[in-house]
């Protein structure tokens, strides 16, 4: 699936299935909720604290997934094309950061 395709997709699931978008301030707290599931199975599974055996069932790529799922919906709603955002994002980044990496002996 491309990002417009998972954009339009999940417009037209909150518009049938999901009835409506919740407001922005609302997703923008959910999206919060939904990396702070990430960052404790990252913190648990990769980090230095201790997974609980019920932890250990936990979907990383499924948690992943909702952060995207709410990412879109917060670009749905304000208007941003996130695959432009996307390519214009990486432009800057190439264009900011073409030697500062390979130069950085930290990473060698």
């Amino acid at each position: 699936m491309t990002i417009p395709e998972a954009q339009q997709t999940i417009d037209t699931w909150i518009k049938t299935t999901g009835v409506r978008y919740f407001n922005e301030l609302t997703n923008t707290a959910i999206l919060m909720e939904e990396v702070g599931e990430v960052a404790r199975i990252m913190a648990r599974r990769y980090g230095e604290q201790s997974e609980k055996e019920s932890e250990k069932t936990a979907d990383l790529g499924d948690e992943m997934a909702d952060v995207l799922f709410v990412l879109i919906c917060l670009a749905n709603q304000t208007g941003i094309n996130l695959d432009e955002a996307l390519v214009k994002n990486l432009e800057k980044k190439t264009l900011r950061d073409s030697g500062r990496h390979k130069g950085n002996k930290k990473l060698l």
